[in-house]
């Protein structure tokens, strides 16, 4: 808004508001010599009112048949002359010729108004022109007030104290140091013909009009021209009586002071009261352009209307005066008069901007002319009034009476304008209530066009997406709504709105579809929601095609709107509530994005990926106003004083309180004891335990980097990580070294030596800031505020399971994101208990064991192996699990191993890792009453990235959580696509490519790797490396790995889908460990042929390969009958995870095969 024409055109017109009444005011008081006030008063008043009159025609012509920026110049350039006339008609003393001077003050002022007005909307974009009207309203107060202030000091310093006095002098009023008049009234004359000159230039509206040559005539044309516009005809009255009133308000003023609340000596005290109405009105101006938020706001006028007749007749209620203007009477005068101005500029700035917004551009100086003539017709008509109520030779009506029937006469139009602008004003209540309840930010409303149909698609959470798109769109925008929600006390709203209805049936469906396709065309806006119901979850939902048949033949485009941060509000399902719940913080921070245009859409799952790039964007952009997980962790602890937030299966058990105090002592131990400043990275070496929970939050407290190594490696392996993390030290325990003989090449530090170490003063000041401080006191203390989202939290090594390690750098805001979307969909609670089996160095482990726990409510439970089944069972009967992440080898393990009874209270179990086998899943269902579900994530992306939701944490089935062979959909804020293996171009749904994803989730880099980063990290894209498609609703099906694939004859051949057939014909339960692993290995003839490792199994080669082809496998998916291998065991990881380097190795080595040159990795 803010370019070199606005602001020219505001100064422009704020040097013209004060040189008309800097002189008018220098004059009038120069004429009381010669005429009484009274008279004077009103003829200079006639005088400069009555160009508006007889020139409006002209005025409306010039506009639009010249350039408006030439006619403001023009003015200004005839301003000077007139202002060097007014000085020599000053100096003559004819009070005559001082008038007609004025006359013509008012006529170059009559002039320049059009196309002052009109040249707005041609200078500022029009989601600005209520401001930029509000702005001029407030300039041209401040001008009035500075112009009655200074006219009355120039007559002081330019008239001989004698003639002030009444006495006769040589030289006449405003004759003595003349040249101070001149050089203030030309100069600014001067400087505001030089700020026009900065303004722009503006084309001619309509360069073929004529020179009216009956200027009455004209304005009947101009009249007649606004009458034809009916909504233009209204506003213009009703804005003519907002001017009307004004001057029957300022000249009662001087009625209602004088004596009664100034005395008959205070009359000077008038002017302050005259300065703050002026003052109120210019406030008042400002505010109704803020209030505008970006749009032409006609709701605003029935509060001003109100708050009009409310000072009215509060000011005919003013105690009675003891005519001394040092009193409460006259204060509380001057508060009213104010508050008056302040609903008088929010009743006209919109109004103005309505008139200047829908007028054709063709025509706008003539509709202006038309509307200044009407409002200057009305402020005439207002001074005679005046003299019919107050006039002693009239009614004789006190000044309070005249408030009184102000006040009264308001009241009708106030209750026509309600009538008539209803929707608009329930729209601004609306927004003054969610302004208090929210924090609203608000992007991309420069993508939705000006004029033209465009349809909105938006993601839908709470009963409140429609609100907040209608209160920010810079244009109305008609919805598609089912047609029972747009009845009753709202159906008033929705035909204002032009709410398109939906109902149920085939051929209402396709109606309300064409109604809504006839609606584009008009150019209208038009928004639909086509997950077809509220988020259960706060996940995005499948989009129905429905709506890519509005657009069809209309040639609109589709603009995204992703709606943040409304999951968590009343109005959501978030909790398992709608509604009734408390507010998590007021105001509730928000986000609305408009996305960029998109044309030719061929796929809902186009406009789907996109709204999840927009989300993404808005999690990126709030990220640094939201907890790093070392803040959020004293938060939870704080909640959680006394109750218990972890135990272990070595009897250890701490409560919030304690967790926190104990990680503080070792923290205040570490540094005094072993760590260097500079040490950021430091290896911990622990099962899951308690231990390892409060080394990981101590470390953490203390800004270092925890590095959880895999203790399942070899030395050389263990190593290479060490040397990459650039670790100095491995914090461990003596049970663990004993159990894994490591040669480290770092110091290793048993943490059983510190024990006798810590000192009374480490428990007191831990306890004292555990228990004691505030949480914003304490990590100000410990620095946490200083950390920045994007440092690094931890680094956690992978090889994936095909090669040599890698170490992701996982940031704050990659676990911390990652945690709360989990959470999200899964309604993790305090009433929650977690099952943490999964090592630490492992990234399921590391945020779900770890900072889940940390960082919100939930309670859980610690076993150091997730292999020893037994004690894992009791474990979990014993403290009530509720929650089990775990792969599913471990789950069939469990399920041979414990007793149904350990399970019977958990209600989530969620695999990852591997693929999870469906018998597996019905296996663990049948004896423990729940039913597994498997999620989908890699290390690099922290690792969450789908999961599917159990039945027993829906809020209720009207959205699916679950989809048997899927890995869910993605978590809120995370994007995921299908791309073509070999063009990279996104594919449709149900085809199978490779799976990218964005996200807050992905990792920073590989550390010291950057090459190896931007190979597998394209524009924040991630290449998992895997293969996969996604469904019509977005759940992700995971149908191998790149590496996971052969290519036999030309064709690719996936290892997984003929490892599902085989567990089917070998007659796998789920029950027992994994027999079969397919991998490829280098074939002369055919470039690869497959290979199955495999245990003791039931059948013979020559009989699976039979049952094979009678199951009507492909050929090419067949292995040989000597390709199939017996081996001791499937190689494994420590977490559980096919070994699938190890598996490839195995088979090379038992085939003889060699290995190709350049082995694919994935990455």
């Amino acid at each position: 808004m803010w370019t070199r024409s606005f602001s020219a055109l505001l100064v422009t017109q704020f040097l013209v508001a004060l040189n008309d009444n800097i002189f008018r005011w220098l004059i009038i008081p120069i004429g009381t010599h010669a005429l009484d006030k009274a008279t004077i008063l009103g003829i200079g008043g006639f005088c400069f009112l009555l160009p508006f009159l007889v020139l409006a025609g002209p005025a409306g012509y010039l506009a639009d048949r010249f350039s408006k920026r030439s006619v403001m110049i023009g003015c200004k350039a005839a301003e000077i002359v007139i202002m060097a006339l007014g000085i020599a008609v000053i100096l003559s003393g004819n009070i005559w010729l001082m008038l007609a001077v004025l006359f013509l003050m008012g006529a170059q002022s009559a002039l320049f108004s059009p196309s002052k007005f009109g040249s707005i909307p041609e200078i500022v974009r029009p989601e600005f022109i209520s401001k930029a009207n509000g702005l001029v309203g407030m300039t041209t107060m401040v001008a009035c007030i500075l112009g009655t202030w200074i006219g009355p000091v120039l007559y002081v310093l330019t008239t001989p104290l004698a003639v002030q006095l009444g006495q006769s002098a040589a030289i006449g009023p405003g004759q003595a140091r003349w040249w101070i008049s001149a050089s203030v009234l030309i100069g600014v004359a001067i400087a505001g013909w030089l700020a026009s000159l900065l303004i722009g230039r503006l084309p001619p509206a309509a360069p073929e009009r004529r020179f009216p040559r009956n200027p009455a005539g004209q304005v009947a044309r101009d009249l007649g021209a606004l009458i034809a516009r009916r909504p233009l005809m209204w506003a213009a009255l009703a804005s003519t009586f907002f001017w009307s009133l004004g001057v029957l308000a300022q000249t009662n003023v001087y009625h209602f002071a004088v004596p009664e609340l100034v005395g008959a000596a205070g009359k000077d005290m008038v002017g302050p009261m005259l300065a703050v109405l002026t003052l109120g009105i210019g406030l008042g101006c400002f505010a109704a352009g803020l209030l505008s938020a970006g749009k032409v706001e006609l709701g605003i006028v029935p509060f001003g209307a109100l708050g009009i007749a409310a000072m009215g007749i509060v000011l005919s209620q003013t105690p009675q005066g003891v005519g001394n203007w040092n009193s409460s009477p006259y204060f509380l005068a001057c508060l009213f008069l104010f508050l008056l101005g302040l609903a008088a500029g929010l009743y006209d700035i919109p109004l103005l901007s309505f008139l200047q917004e829908r007028s054709p551009a063709d025509e706008r100086g003539r509709i202006l002319a038309a509307y200044n003539f009407l409002a200057y017709t009305g402020m005439i008509s207002a001074s005679g009034l005046f003299l019919l109520l107050a006039g002693e030779q009239a009614l004789g009506l006190a000044g309070r009476d005249v408030w009184l029937l102000a006040g009264l006469g308001t009241l009708p139009v106030c209750a026509a304008i309600v009538y008539a602008v209803f929707t608009p004003m329930a729209r601004v209540l609306v927004r003054m209530i969610v302004r208090i309840l929210y924090q609203v930010t608000v992007r991309g409303t420069e993508h939705i066009p000006a004029k033209g149909g465009a349809l909105l698609v938006a993601n839908h959470v709470t009963w409140l997406d429609t609100v907040f798109l209608l209160l920010h769109s810079p244009r109305s925008i008609r919805f598609l709504a089912h047609a029972d929600y747009i009845k009753g006390p709202f159906g008033r709203l929705a035909r204002d709105y032009q709410a398109i209805p939906i109902r149920p049936g085939r051929k209402s469906m396709v109606e309300s579809l064409r109604a809504a396709r006839q609606a584009l065309g008009e150019g209208s806006l038009v928004c639909v929601f086509p997950e077809g119901g509220l988020s259960r979850t706060g996940q995005l939902q499948g989009f129905r095609r429905g709506f890519l048949s509005i657009l069809r033949d209309t040639g609109a485009p589709v603009i995204p709107v992703h709606l943040g941060g409304l999951w968590g509000s009343v109005f959501s399902f978030e909790r398992g509530k709608f509604f009734w719940k408390w507010p998590r913080r007021l105001p509730y921070p928000v986000s609305l994005v408009f996305g960029s245009p998109m044309h030719h859409l061929t796929d809902p799952q186009q406009v789907r990926l996109a709204i999840e790039e927009l989300g993404y964007q808005t999690m990126q952009k709030g990220k640094r106003g939201s907890l790093i997980p070392p803040r959020a962790m004293l938060r939870a602890c704080r909640r959680n004083l006394f109750r218990v937030k972890a135990a272990d299966s070595t009897g250890a058990v701490l409560t919030g309180g304690s967790l926190l105090m104990r990680a503080l002592v070792l923290r205040r131990l570490l540094r005094r004891e072993l760590l260097e400043d500079d040490e950021s990275t430091v290896g911990v070496m622990l099962p899951p335990s308690v231990a390892g929970l409060v080394i990981n939050a101590a470390l953490a407290l203390d800004r270092r980097v925890a590095v959880n190594l895999n203790y399942t490696v070899s030395s050389e392996i263990m190593n290479e990580c060490i040397k990459i993390a650039g670790i100095r030290r491995v914090l461990t325990s003596r049970k663990v070294m004993e159990k894994f003989d490591f040669q480290l090449d770092a110091e290793v530090v048993f943490l059983e030596d510190f024990r006798e170490r810590v000192r009374r003063s480490d428990k007191a000041a831990a306890a004292a800031a555990a228990w004691l401080l505030p949480a914003w006191i304490l990590e100000r203390m410990l620095g946490l505020t200083r950390i920045d989202p994007d440092d690094m939290l931890t680094v956690i090594f992978t090889s994936g399971s095909t090669g040599m390690p890698k170490g992701a750098i996982l940031t704050h805001h990659n676990i911390g994101s990652n945690v709360d979307g989990f959470c999200q969909v899964l309604q993790i609670s305090a009433k929650d208990v977690l099952l943490g089996i999964l090592p630490f160095f492992h990234s399921f482990g590391y945020t779900v064991a770890i900072w889940t726990v940390l960082m919100l409510d939930p309670k859980c439970v610690y076993h150091y192996s997730p292999l020893e089944a037994r004690p894992i069972g009791k474990l979990s009967r014993d403290h009530g699990v509720t929650i089990l992440v775990a792969t599913p080898t471990f789950l069939r393990s469990y399920i041979r191993r414990c007793d149904p009874g350990d399970f019977a209270k958990t209600e989530v179990v969620i695999t990852g890792a591997e693929k999870l086998p469906r018998e597996v899943a019905e296996a663990f269902h049948a004896k423990f009453g729940v039913l597994p579900v498997e999620g989908y994530g890699t290390t690099e992306l922290s690792p969450v990235v789908s999961t599917n939701i159990p039945d027993t944490r829906l809020v209720s089935d009207f959205q699916q959580g679950n989809r048997i062979g899927s890995v869910g959909q993605p978590l809120p804020g995370i994007s995921a696509k299908v791309v073509d293996l070999e063009t990279g171009e996104s594919l449709g749904t149900g085809k199978s490519g490779m799976l990218l994803v964005k996200g807050p989730n992905v990792m920073k880099g590989y550390l010291g790797q950057a090459e190896l980063t931007a190979q597998v990290v394209r524009d924040g894209w991630y290449t998992t490396g895997d293969i996969a498609k996604m469904d019509e609703d977005g759940f992700l099906y995971i149908t191998g790995r790149q590496s996971r694939f052969s290519k036999i004859a030309g064709e690719m051949v996936p290892h997984l889908r003929v490892e599902e057939v085989l567990s089917e014909v070998i007659g796998d339960d789920g029950e027992g460990e994994q027999r079969t692993v397919v991998t490829g290995v280098p074939d002369e003839k055919k470039g690869e042929r497959l290979v199955v490792l495999h245990t003791n199994l039931d059948l013979a080669p020559d009989q699976i390969c039979r049952r094979l082809a009678e199951a009507g496998v492909p050929p090419l998916w067949i292995p040989a009958q000597d390709s199939f291998l017996h081996v001791d065991e499937i190689p494994l990881l420590g977490t559980g995870k096919l070994d699938l380097k190890g598996v490839k190795d195995l088979a090379l080595r038992l085939t003889g095969a060699k290995p190709p040159e350049s082995p694919e990795e994935s990455p």
